[in-house]
């Protein structure tokens, strides 16, 4: 099982010489934080909103990845301008990763809705333990970290550099958004000790989704989310009913890998200048391929937005739910 992981781990790395896969950690619940994929996000919700997003795969597998992202963002008062700040620590056997992402939008009012256009600037950390790694027996590889006996032994891979990302997102609350965007633009080689070097993949992503009202109490809403770096590509769907804009429970399926099933419940709290609305939801993995039947992820999330007193208000109801 060890090295059966050790070969993902190092698939999913990056490493010069070896085949990769997507980098960024993936999130079940990808439509509550929407900020970490794209920057032109920022403030287009028109309210200041932040989110905690704590995700374990693969429960029950050791060295299984491990995801903490954290996303706040805001418009500012009387400019077309909104400001986020993005934080996100993944760990996968003997690697972890932090990226660290202040992000700005420029926002413009079009239809009912809002469009952002924006970046994210700030830094990319990777770690690489060389003690975790098993090397295969007569595979030695000069560009992995690992204990290999007299032939060879590289040391711990660690390198900070700079990350830079870029997208457009519109939406009109709670009825429809739509994204695209691109992180680890600059695509650099990380070198380290030695040989050692690492390569940062571009991704880009595509997310949508759409809200039916089907009467005052009840709604559904379908969301998407492409991710692909070009070697490697993961489509997420889901949809969602709410009752009641308190409630809600869905399902995902993310193409030939895993489906999940999803439930939370959020709270708008009135007051003077406006209002806030607390949210909580929790999803569960399990996988459809042989190879991680049995392993399931779990995921919870943590919200919380106030949002200025608006014109027209209901007894049923906020605009928060989509944000």
């Amino acid at each position: 099982m060890k090295r059966l992981f050790t070969k993902i781990a190092v698939a999913v790395a990056g490493f010069t010489g070896v085949a990769v896969a997507q980098q960024d950690p993936q999130f079940t619940q990808f439509m509550q934080n929407r900020l970490i994929y794209n920057p032109g996000y920022a403030g287009t919700s028109n309210a200041i909103c932040g989110v905690t997003q704590f995700r374990q795969q693969w429960a029950s597998f050791t060295g299984a990845p491990q995801s903490i992202a954290l996303a706040v963002d805001m418009p500012l008062a009387g400019l077309p301008i909104g400001i986020g700040l993005n934080v996100i620590n993944d760990r996968i056997g003997p690697m972890n990763t932090v990226f660290v992402r202040a992000a700005g939008s420029f926002n413009k009012r079009i239809g009912k809705g809002t469009l952002g256009v924006g970046i994210d600037f700030g830094i990319i950390q990777k770690k690489i333990s060389a003690d975790w790694i098993v090397p295969e027996i007569g595979k030695i590889d000069p560009h992995i970290p690992g204990l290999y006996g007299d032939a060879l032994s590289n040391p711990d891979f660690g390198k900070v550099t700079y990350d830079v990302g870029f997208g457009a997102f519109y939406q009109i609350p709670n009825n429809f958004y739509i994204g695209v965007s691109s992180t680890h633009l600059p695509a650099q080689v990380l070198k380290g000790e030695a040989n050692l070097a690492f390569q940062v993949s571009r991704h880009y992503y595509f997310m949508s989704g759409k809200t039916f009202q089907i009467n005052k109490w009840n709604k559904i809403t379908p969301n998407v989310l492409v991710k692909s770096d070009f070697s490697a590509a993961a489509v997420d769907l889901n949809l969602t009913y709410m009752w009641s804009d308190m409630v809600w429970v869905g399902g995902s399926y993310r193409v030939q890998s895993a489906a999940a099933v999803i439930a939370g419940y959020q709270q708008y709290i009135p007051t003077t200048g406006g209002g806030f609305t607390a949210r909580i939801g929790y999803s569960y993995d399990f996988g459809v391929t042989s190879q991680f039947r049995g392993f399931g992820s779990h995921e919870i999330i943590l919200g919380v937005c106030f949002a200025p007193k608006i014109k027209k208000t209901t007894t049923y109801g906020t605009d928060r739910f989509l944000d």
